[in-house]
């Protein structure tokens, strides 16, 4: 289980985060949807340790705060919005980063396992660096999944944090990706993922926290949170949501008309 209880951030006198709460089960699929500056990255590096904070993150009923690097390494890993390398790493040494950090560093064959998982077999000799922006992001994802191959370990469910995880990716990879996610959490795991796509995190999330103003404005199933009256007092725009007949998951979001 994961626990986050009163969560504040400030960056000086300025408080982005205002008491956000967040229970999540493993074998789900939490997705964070908001606008652009609601704070949703924030609370992200704020459960995962990257952004100091008030208020409590548990994972499996253990206080990550007091957690070393390495406990925390064989629970959850961490894929950021952005991943800068000044190195020239092969795709293969940077999946096998994520590996070492988990605790199947000596089982090499999952660096090739997680790379034909999102679709990159063949690609563990090629030079990162001249990957496309997709194809690098497809990378770091394998390196996530090498980190936490098991979805469950000894010391209970292990957990994905992925930010925007398909902002680079075509229609096709985007679901691929979304899959993987769907997939590691039918498994025992956990994922809780920044999202901007309505519309997938309504296909595969299983909970929907909805941020705005770093504030919770809604939360709870697709259903509970995909409302006409949720999303435009979300984005500030009138937002129309369409379920698609005989499939609840589905969802239409067609262009915002005029500002409220």
């Amino acid at each position: 289980m994961l626990e986050a209880t009163d969560i504040r951030v400030a960056f000086g006198r300025r408080e982005i985060l205002h008491g956000v709460d967040l229970r999540a089960a493993p074998g789900t699929v939490t997705c964070i949807v908001g606008p652009n500056g609601s704070g949703k990255t924030t609370f992200l590096r704020a459960l995962t340790g990257d952004v100091a904070f008030t208020g409590s993150v548990t994972i499996n009923a253990r206080d990550t705060s007091r957690l070393r690097a390495w406990e925390l390494a064989a629970l959850r890993a961490v894929l950021p919005q952005a991943a800068t390398l000044s190195f020239p790493f092969t795709v293969e040494e940077v999946v096998r980063i994520g590996l070492r950090a988990g605790t199947e560093g000596d089982h090499a064959e999952i660096a090739a396992a997680a790379l034909g998982r999102v679709g990159l077999a063949g690609y563990g000799d090629r030079d990162y660096q001249v990957l496309s922006g997709g194809e690098q992001q497809r990378v770091q994802l394998a390196r996530v999944l090498a980190q936490v191959w098991h979805p469950v370990s000894r010391n209970g469910a292990r957990w994905m944090f992925l930010d925007e995880p398909v902002s680079s990716l075509d229609l096709g990879h985007q679901l691929d990706v979304m899959r993987i996610a769907r997939d590691f959490a039918e498994a025992g795991g956990g994922v809780v993922a920044v999202m901007h796509d309505l519309n997938l995190s309504a296909m595969f999330g299983h909970q929907m926290l909805c941020l705005s103003e770093g504030r919770i404005i809604a939360a709870g199933s697709p259903d509970a949170v995909m409302t006409d009256a949720t999303l435009s007092r979300a984005y500030g725009c009138r937002v129309r949501v369409n379920a698609v007949p005989g499939d609840q998951a589905a969802f239409i979001l067609p262009h915002a008309v005029q500002p409220i």
